[in-house]
């Protein structure tokens, strides 16, 4: 890895937000912690090829990407919130 990148390195393995709302979702189902955590490592992989070989090509939908991500954040992170409802409910009984 070059040195331009090693300073990334901390912002793309605990700054994901992709990889918080995968982290809730997957608590509030229950899943395999490990599984999860082979999941995130995947994810974190796969968004840093893209971001590193994508980039240039992508600048020119730069918009719609911006929108799309934040989109899909906002949807993921209303669904893992209902999912977890139930359960705060019941704890409160």
């Amino acid at each position: 890895m070059t040195e331009d990148l090693k300073q990334f390195l901390a912002l793309i393995v605990f700054g994901n937000i992709e990889n918080l709302i995968l982290a809730a979702q997957g608590v509030s189902m229950h899943v395999d912690p490990i599984g999860l955590a082979w999941l995130s490592l995947l994810a974190v992989t796969c968004w840093l090829l893209i971001g590193t070989f994508g980039t240039k090509m992508a600048m020119k939908y730069a918009r719609y990407i911006n929108f799309i991500g934040g989109f899909a954040i906002f949807v993921l992170g209303i669904q893992s919130m209902v999912y977890a409802i139930p359960g705060m409910l019941a704890f409160f009984q």
